[in-house]
């Protein structure tokens, strides 16, 4: 099939050879242009490599990208991990319309940070849909769905990497060949079961030493290893990555005060917290560098958060 690709970066990357290494035309690659010092675009440097039609659009919506994706003359449009606006205009010029990747069960966590907040609320199960781009947020006619189980101690990085990529560009080849063949479905977003999740970002990911410690946790492995959940030693920002959750059964077997350091060695510092203790086995000190909690130089009977 002849394909035009939009997206970015390393999902759009891996969408892209699959095509490629199985014959697939790539009549067009579209991306959003990289901010001054960003690192380059997976995406944009694996099209030109291979000689591609390429396109970089500060908007999707402008008559140039219009005119672009019909100069394509593609089958079919297919979106992987796009960030700009996709008009209507736009995404139905393609014979068969365009197809779009979003990680997570759709009509739940619409919205950018969408793998995090599963796991941050506690859920057990996350996934991935295909679905037609419409002009709302992840909001248009689901065409295939995976469902992927997210374990006690699962994070961001290791359910996207392990899971939701590698089983993200596998769906999104498998819905282009449904909707190709013409034996694909659409089915319509149950909105009395959507929820819309915003970005998790600095104020999302700070850590409330007084939340249940398995809230905290969550909130930890939902942000690892991005943007990293964070609370304060001395006024200076300390963000940690890797942590482990001990909770407690009996009264009393807490020791130290909400969001106390109380143990200090073993490549980890151990932070009471509501229920439990978190063991953080890695973290950054202002602007420092990742390391073991029992070399960041904060002492025990530290209270962090004040």
């Amino acid at each position: 099939m002849k394909v035009a690709i939009i997206g970015q970066q390393d999902f759009g990357k891996a969408v892209l050879e699959r095509l490629l290494a199985r014959g697939d035309e790539v009549a067009a690659v579209f991306c959003a242009p990289e901010k001054e010092g960003a690192r380059p675009d997976a995406l944009r440097v694996t099209a030109q490599e291979k000689g591609l039609p390429l396109h970089q659009f500060k908007s999707l919506k402008a008559p140039e990208a219009v005119a672009a994706m019909k100069a394509a003359d593609a089958d079919i449009g297919i979106m992987a991990y796009v960030l700009q606006f996709a008009p209507q205009e736009f995404v139905n010029i393609p014979k068969n319309g365009t197809i779009q990747y979003h990680p997570s069960l759709l009509p739940k966590y619409r919205g950018p940070s969408s793998i995090s907040w599963p796991i941050i609320c506690g859920e057990t199960e996350t996934g991935l849909t295909i679905f037609r781009p419409s002009d709302g947020l992840d909001e248009g006619a689901v065409i295939l769905q995976k469902k992927a189980p997210i374990g006690p101690d699962d994070t961001l990085g290791s359910i996207y990497f392990d899971r939701l990529f590698p089983m993200g560009v596998d769906a999104m080849l498998e819905a282009a060949d449904l909707v190709m063949a013409g034996k694909h479905t659409e089915t319509a977003q149950d909105e009395s079961q959507a929820t819309y999740e915003g970005w998790c970002r600095d104020a999302e990911s700070k850590i409330n030493w007084a939340s249940h410690s398995t809230m905290v946790y969550n909130l930890i492995r939902g942000c690892a290893p991005a943007p990293g959940a964070w609370t304060t030693f001395n006024g200076v920002k300390l963000w940690i990555y890797e942590a482990k959750l001990e909770k407690v059964a009996t009264f009393g077997a807490v020791k130290g005060k909400i969001g106390e350091v109380v143990a200090c060695a073993d490549g980890k510092i151990v932070i009471s917290s509501q229920s439990g203790r978190i063991h953080v086995s890695k973290a950054k000190l202002g602007d420092g560098k990742k390391a073991n909690g029992d070399v960041l130089g904060i002492p025990v009977g530290t209270i962090l958060g004040t």
